[in-house]
């Protein structure tokens, strides 16, 4: 069964760390990170929805511009998160550039902003191009959980990981899933259509039991409806199936605190892209910079028991030797 999403690092392993998360069965993305955005497509940035950015080191946060640049006048509505100080470092940005004429396009833009900060405070704010992304601030509250954003079928989940400042490590969980059992469709004699999909939402949603769903399909002998409920339906062609968890860690130290932050985060995860900065020879440079080995990456993947494992972030002085330290991360990861 397919997934509810596919995901893929948005340039090389050498190149700024971003990853782009694509939903199968809708035309719609998330990005983990805002680095240079330049091997995505327009009409890829014109899916984004949500924007989860780790910190605001410039390889992080440098993809803001040109993505504004593609939206301005034909997307609507832009969700960005991030850590300390997040909501100014958005408001700056905007307050670069000069907004005498946005105001008069057609499809307004609004951004909204939020900032987790290490008290378990969050504030949001939002910039509309219809007042020239004057911010308006609009809540502060104290997060219950570490759950950054919810939805029906997906929530993201946030903790801190130490970089010499405040960084934010991410997990995408799918919730619940279910698949079609095919054999017990065709028991029923019926055919797919769009009602199926009206099904499986209402069962992920947690509509009432008697909700009802009107099949219409169509086979060789012509046209059919009907109308069954929802705890009808799931019962006989529903079936439940394990949810894709993805993890995404990049700039950290190597530290006790940090692992256990992450274990916290996304143990078992299905899919782990983690930052694989330096070699293990070049320890100390790593903790100088406040990044991991490929070796202490591995390690780190083994501990949280990651079923696969994406290394990315290498530092240029390893142009050419990526395969290196891909070794150096697999080997740890499965304790050869």
């Amino acid at each position: 069964m397919r997934s509810l999403f596919e995901h893929r690092l948005i340039a090389d392993a050498f190149g700024d760390p971003g990853v782009l998360v694509s939903f199968v069965e809708e035309r719609r993305a998330l990005l983990f990170d805002l680095g240079d955005v330049a091997r995505l497509r327009p009409r890829e940035l014109l899916r984004l929805s949500h924007v989860f950015v780790t910190h605001a080191h410039m390889d992080h946060f440098c993809g803001f511009d040109p993505l504004l640049r593609v939206l301005l006048g034909r997307k609507d509505r832009l969700a960005l998160f991030g850590g300390p100080g997040f909501v100014a470092q958005v408001e700056h940005k905007l307050r670069a550039y000069t907004w005498n004429v946005v105001h008069r396009y057609e499809v307004a833009l609004v951004i909204e902003a939020s900032e987790r900060n290490e008290d378990g405070s969050v504030r949001r704010a939002r910039f509309s191009s219809r007042s020239g992304f004057e911010r308006e601030d609009i809540g502060r509250c104290i997060a219950p959980d570490d759950v950054v954003h919810e939805e029906a079928s997906f929530r993201v989940r946030a903790r801190f990981v130490d970089h010499g400042i405040p960084c934010l490590a991410y997990a995408l969980e799918e919730k619940a899933r279910v698949r079609i059992a095919a054999q017990r469709l065709a028991a029923l004699q019926v055919t797919s259509g769009p009602w199926l999909r009206e099904l499986k939402h209402a069962v992920l949603t947690g509509a009432p039991e008697d909700t009802p769903i009107r099949m219409e399909w169509r086979d060789r002998s012509g046209e059919h409806a009907m109308t069954r409920r929802v705890d009808e339906l799931r019962a006989l062609i529903l079936e439940p199936v394990p949810a894709q968890r993805l993890g995404y860690v990049t700039d950290l130290r190597f530290t006790d605190a940090n692992t256990a932050a992450l274990a916290q985060l996304m143990s078992d995860v299905d899919v782990l892209y983690i930052e694989c900065v330096f070699l293990d020879e070049d320890r100390e440079h790593a903790l100088r910079k406040n990044h991991l080995t490929a070796r202490q990456a591995g390690e780190i993947a083994r501990l949280l028991r990651a079923r696969r494992m994406v290394p990315f972030h290498h530092s240029p002085r390893y142009e050419g030797r990526a395969g290196e330290l891909e070794i150096e991360a697999i080997a740890a990861w499965r304790d050869l």
